[in-house]
């Protein structure tokens, strides 16, 4: 029965690894990935297309430098009075009959067909259009800013992804190796009873705990499966696409925290988008103080009228308008307001997030550091705990000790293990982490 369970698990995990087995495999770095994450996939392309639309609205603010030239044809037909007689006008064919007052309140129906070429530049706006565009151009950096950002989330995403990976092969590596031991073990304690050293019982508790570690490694098998696939969808890879990670190599321990944190207010995203904001809303204080200037602007029209188009005749009007801003019930002065404590939201959050820059530096050389002590101490146990197992079995063999103490061995190696595995990916990933709180990611 046993065998049999065991025969079943076995092949239940290699169904789960034979797809990652299949195919052509590509080497991947930690680099790679994440540099494939920052520009290869599909939220890289969306963030690039948002830059671009936000360079396409600073084309669209700097139209209001040039003037606006407009053709226009229609064709109208009316008995309306007023229309009838401006119509008539605009043709040229207003005569004195048409004073008869009958004729003016009961006008025989007119057809006007117009064309008409206008162009409209506006002369002066007190910086109104200038400002415009620099507000365009500073939400334009900002979506730049943003894609920066996004593109070192999608970084530490693949990263994380990557070390999730690589941590899962070891796992799976050190549950072989115990399937393996697990298996000597039975073999072991199987001859033991055969010669009477042993009983039943410790046979059946090691079938038991080789059940359980192949079980285990099975599990394993299907996680890290499912981790390859999250790793080549961070990485912008096909799903299906096998790949062999390349374990980084450990960089030194970062000590100097005030210099990190000097270059990281200088390179960090959030520190860029603080500044720009206060720009913003300078830029948009400006705007706000521009409506209280006169506008100028000039136009001019060249239309035909007539009543079909072979008997248009031609006219043309010219001149400038003034408009000023006398009351407008006290808006224009509340957007002032509302762009001042803007512009001081915005000086308060630069010193937050460069407060915050410090905090998460300091926090992440912490954590560096953390995980490199956790590390070390794990790969000392883990060699304790092999050499704790090996003078078990040896005692196992000389009749000094029992199949319990064996097991706990066993276990005591799959737990040191893993411990370290989880230690070392830890170094890896807040390396990477440290990378990311210092803008270098």
């Amino acid at each position: 029965m046993m065998h049999s369970v065991r025969n079943t698990l076995l092949g239940a995990g290699l169904a789960l690894t034979l797809p990652a087995a299949a195919g052509a495999q590509t080497t991947l770095t930690l680099e790679s990935a994440m540099a494939r994450a920052r520009t290869d996939t599909p939220g890289a392309r969306a963030m690039d297309a948002s830059v671009g639309e936000a360079a396409a609205r600073v084309d669209q603010a700097r139209a209001g430098y040039l003037p606006r030239v407009d053709v226009s044809e229609s064709v109208q037909r009316g008995n309306q009075p007023v229309f009838v007689f401006s119509s008539l006008l605009s043709q040229r064919r207003f005569t004195a009959a048409n004073f008869d007052v009958d004729r003016l309140n009961e006008p025989a129906p007119v057809t006007n067909v117009r064309s008409a070429l206008s162009a409209r530049q506006r002369v002066f706006d007190a910086g109104a259009t200038r400002l415009t565009v620099r507000a365009a151009e500073l939400q334009r950096d900002l979506t730049a800013v943003t894609q920066a950002q996004g593109a070192q989330d999608r970084a530490f995403d693949a990263a994380r992804a990557f070390v999730r990976v690589l941590q899962l092969e070891a796992v799976d590596r050190a549950s072989g190796a115990a399937v393996a031991a697990a298996e000597s073990d039975l073999e072991r304690t199987r001859r033991r009873r055969d010669v009477g050293l042993v009983t039943d019982a410790d046979v059946l508790a090691m079938e038991v705990h080789q059940a359980d570690v192949q079980q285990r490694q099975i599990a394993v098998s299907g996680d890290l499966a499912v981790a390859r696939m999250e790793l080549a969808e961070a990485a912008g890879l096909p799903l299906d696409q096998p790949v062999v990670l390349a374990r980084p190599a450990m960089s030194a321990s970062p000590s100097d925290a005030a210099a990190l944190t000097r270059d990281a207010i200088e390179a960090r995203p959030e520190r860029q988008e603080a500044a720009l904001q206060g720009r913003v809303a300078e830029n948009g204080r400006r705007l706000a103080q521009a409506a209280f200037w006169p506008r100028v602007g000039v136009e001019a029209v060249w239309e035909f009228n007539g009543s079909s188009w072979a008997s248009q005749r031609s006219g043309w009007i010219a001149g400038a308008t003034v408009e000023l801003n006398i009351f407008n019930g006290f808006a224009d002065r509340g957007r002032i307001n509302e762009a001042r404590q803007a512009e001081s939201r915005a000086a308060a959050q630069r010193q937050q997030v460069e407060r915050r820059i410090e905090v998460e530096i300091r926090g992440a050389i912490a954590r560096v550091n953390a995980a490199r002590a956790r590390e070390a101490a794990g790969r000392a146990a883990l060699m304790q705990a092999r050499e704790s197992q090996r003078i078990v079995r040896d005692r196992y063999e000389a009749g000094l000790a029992t199949v319990t103490d064996v097991l706990r061995a066993s276990e005591a190696v799959f737990d040191a293990d893993a411990r370290s595995t989880s230690a070392e990916m830890d170094v890896i990933l807040e390396t990477v982490a440290l990378s990311r709180a210092a803008g270098r990611l």
